[in-house]
């Protein structure tokens, strides 16, 4: 079995609840895999377990060939960041990095060069005499990263780190956590809710819903191709736009707004039509990006209303209703004003068919 992180059909069951279920998986050697999904979908009852701070119901977990499913933590080598940091008040920044090389009786000098040698790639040299207590909670989140990282693990494991920080710190301490891993190399699993995160950090990402994997791929494959209505609506933001309609036997769409029944390429609807006698219940999503706003004399597109404007910078969200039916557009920086009539566009390629009753998406 080869280097990095296998899961082999994991479960764990807290009495009659399942949190997760028939979970298999492979994370490479080096990779920077992230666990993406809302509250509650197993994300970080499948980090603990790998941690060994839980043990699965049923299933196995390797580290680097080696089957490490009873094993205790400290006999898995990896090492665990927490979202609440997990300082020790009383000790100096210079002790806290050093506490998992002295607990395993590394000699002093070795650990003090080992000490330094993190905090300067970390940027904390300065603070190594500074107790918790006089730190920023960006300097904290880098002493927890150094005290992980001080050991050089075989495995990485981050639950949620930077969810106690401001929006900027965020975005900073995202960037110098993927500059940190790629650099060394280790294997790293990172657990987060949140989307944007994510697909700014990942290798690949998992998507995780009610304690299953729904879709595993690269960021750039789980939001242009997603498997399934909970993946579509779960990457993105703004989330997709998403209406019901149903496609007849004879190859019409009913479906509101009506506009929408005319963008879906023929061919398309022929092959959904051919799957039942009677009508197919489908969902049509759009992404945000891709509604465009265009001239009103545009003869493939729809008129709408706005109703919304949020002005972000770089992009603008654009809240449109056509005929009494919402759906937001992401467009680069415009000046829209409430109550405006404008052109509605959107390319039939940019369409995502999704099947009403099982939520998996259509193949094209």
């Amino acid at each position: 079995m080869s280097k990095g992180v296998q899961l082999e059909g994991l479960h764990k069951n807290f009495g009659s609840a399942t949190a997760v279920s028939d979970l298999s998986l492979t994370i490479h050697d080096g990779e920077l895999f992230v666990l993406l999904g809302p509250s509650g979908c197993g994300k970080t009852t499948t980090l603990r377990m790998v941690a060994g701070l839980e043990r699965p119901t049923a299933g196995r977990i390797f580290i680097d060939g080696q089957n490490v499913t009873r094993l205790e933590p400290r006999r898995r080598d990896i090492a665990m960041v927490f979202q609440d940091y997990g300082l020790y008040p009383h000790l100096l920044v210079r002790d806290n990095i050093g506490f998992p090389l002295k607990i395993r009786k590394i000699d002093r000098a070795e650990r003090l060069r080992k000490i330094e040698e993190v905090a300067e790639r970390l940027h904390i040299a300065h603070l190594l005499d500074r107790k918790p207590s006089a730190l920023s909670g960006g300097e904290k989140q880098r002493v927890s990263l150094a005290r992980a990282l001080v050991r050089n693990p075989k495995v990485f494991l981050m639950d949620e780190p930077l969810s106690n920080l401001d929006a900027k710190l965020r975005t900073s301490m995202r960037a110098e956590i993927k500059r940190l891993v790629y650099g060394l190399g280790i294997t790293t699993i990172y657990v987060t809710h949140d989307q944007i995160e994510a697909m700014a950090l990942a290798t690949r990402i998992g998507v995780m819903d009610r304690g299953r994997m729904v879709q595993i791929g690269t960021p750039q494959e789980v939001y242009d191709r997603p498997a399934d209505k909970f993946v579509a609506q779960f990457i993105g933001s703004p989330p997709m736009n998403l209406f019901n309609g149903e496609i007849s036997g004879d190859e019409r769409i009913d479906i509101k707004p009506e506009f929408l029944a005319k963008v879906v390429a023929k061919d398309r609807v022929r092959t959904i039509a051919a799957l039942s006698n009677e009508r197919v219940p489908v969902v049509l999503g759009i992404r945000p990006e891709d509604v465009h706003i265009v001239g009103r004399t545009d003869s493939n597109g729809a008129i709408g209303k706005v109703e919304l404007v949020e002005p972000l910078g770089q992009d603008t969200n654009v809240y449109l209703s056509v005929n009494g039916v919402e759906l937001v557009a992401v467009t680069k920086r415009g000046d829209f004003t409430v109550g405006e009539v404008v052109g509605i566009r959107i390319d039939p390629e940019s369409i995502h068919l999704i099947d009403g009753d099982s939520g998996k998406i259509f193949t094209r």
